[in-house]
């Protein structure tokens, strides 16, 4: 499958979006697939929750659009792009795939080398949330009734005409509260910074709770890379090895000037000693375990 020349297309190192959630009535699947359209990343890592097993297990609702979506993935992957799966809650049936199938490679985790040398543990989180672990059904009532916020929240915003990419704003403000809320419970970010350095990695790079953000958290950097369901989100590695935070509405906007930078939010390089590191860029986060901590 060709590329169409005409589309404009930046090149990067690598790419990393998650909770996509198609099968969800309430994804933003065209402004995703709007946004591969203009990226031709090296490294694509789709970290959890791409598919929506739940929605789909309730209703199968399969749109034109998913396809697109599958379809542009593949054309991505014939023109030398590695892609990377991590199943999250969502499509934790995915779990049982721990193979590469040439097309995609699914595991847990991945460990992903900068272009300066750091090391990012690449897991959705889920896992890491103890409400998750210890009881799933809160979490699945949580998501229907979050559905009907949603659904709420949108026919007020198209009343109210509010502009792009605020639609949720009364959704994503009230998820944001009772996320902090679980994160507290749950202690998410803290113990995922903790398994990045047992894995030996500078950095973690995940989602599952739908809110873009970087911390560092005693010396370990922390990015979430959001959502597309509220946020339109994504972490984005240059070829210097610097992550930047791309929110889809700002770059939409900037679409029709030179590609630039001046849209991105610049995520800092972590001030972490300078190692010497095997050349793979990628693997299995299990592999890197195997083979010794330096």
């Amino acid at each position: 499958m060709a590329i169409d020349q005409g589309r404009r297309c930046r090149s990067v190192r690598a790419l990393f979006v998650s909770d996509i959630h198609l099968g969800c009535r309430h994804a933003r699947t065209r402004e995703f697939l709007d946004f591969l359209n203009r990226y031709e990343p090296e490294q694509l890592y789709l970290i959890g929750d791409f598919i929506d097993g739940w929605k789909l297990r309730r209703k199968l609702d399969w749109r034109p659009e998913f396809n697109d979506i599958l379809s542009r993935l593949y054309e991505l992957h014939e023109h030398g792009t590695q892609i990377f799966y991590t199943p999250g809650n969502h499509d934790d049936f995915l779990r049982q795939f721990r193979w590469n199938f040439g097309f995609v490679s699914i595991e847990d985790e991945f460990v992903h080398q900068t272009a300066d040398g750091q090391r990012f543990l690449v897991t959705h989180g889920d896992k890491f949330d103890r409400v998750e672990a210890a009881a799933k059904w809160v979490s699945v009532m949580a998501s229907l009734g979050y559905d009907v916020l949603l659904s709420a929240n949108r026919l007020f915003s198209r009343w109210r005409r509010t502009t792009p990419g605020s639609e949720y704003s009364l959704g994503s403000t009230i998820k944001r509260r009772v996320k902090a809320f679980v994160r507290y419970i749950s202690d998410f970010e803290s113990r995922l910074a903790g398994h990045a350095r047992e894995r030996n990695c500078e950095g973690v790079i995940c989602g599952h709770i739908h809110t873009p953000a970087r911390a560092d958290l005693g010396g370990v950097v922390y990015c979430n890379t959001g959502d597309w369901v509220e946020n339109c989100t994504a972490f984005v590695e240059d070829y210097a090895g610097e992550l930047r935070l791309i929110r889809y509405f700002d770059d939409h906007r900037a679409v029709s000037a030179p590609a630039t930078d001046d849209c991105h939010t610049v995520i800092t390089r972590a001030a972490v000693p300078k190692r010497t590191l095997p050349r793979r860029t990628t693997a299995p986060a299990e592999a890197v375990a195997a083979a010794g901590k330096p």
